[in-house]
């Protein structure tokens, strides 16, 4: 690991977003899913992902984490998901944020694969992050349909 003992803590923040593409027959199926309600159970499953990143990334350090949104709206073709992580600390939280999105769009998946094997899992990506030495980031937005 990076050695960040010399660094002062700093608030910090990141947001990453996934989208997972799903047919019109499987968002159909979502309201009667016999496993639950997969927006809620990806929504709990990326929480749960992005505090334990350190345990899934090998030279992740951990982390205090401060709060953790994680948000998945219906779009015509799929799931849009973004996580929003902040702490106060030595280093930044990108990886909590992508781990949220990813895991996040991966439940949906396990959700829904007894409808269709064919859904994807697309566009995992930091979309900004404020805070520390390198400054703030922010991708220029794509829009999810």
């Amino acid at each position: 690991m990076v050695n960040v003992s010399g660094k002062p803590s700093s608030r910090r923040e990141a947001e990453a977003s996934a989208f997972v593409r799903l047919s019109h027959r499987v968002l159909a199926a979502l309201p009667e899913n016999p496993k639950g309600d997969a927006l809620e159970v990806a929504r709990l499953a990326g929480i749960m992902a992005a505090k334990r990143t350190a345990e899934l990334i090998p030279m992740c350090h951990p982390l205090p984490l401060s709060h953790i949104d994680v948000s998945l709206r219906l779009c015509e073709n799929g799931v849009a998901i973004t996580s929003k992580v902040q702490t106060t600390a030595a280093t930044g939280v990108e990886m909590e944020a992508l781990v949220a999105a990813s895991v996040a769009a991966l439940t949906v998946y396990d959700m829904c694969k007894a409808l269709d094997k064919g859904i994807e899992i697309q566009d995992v990506m930091l979309q900004r992050k404020s805070g520390g030495k390198s400054g703030d980031y922010s991708r220029a937005r794509k829009k999810m349909v």
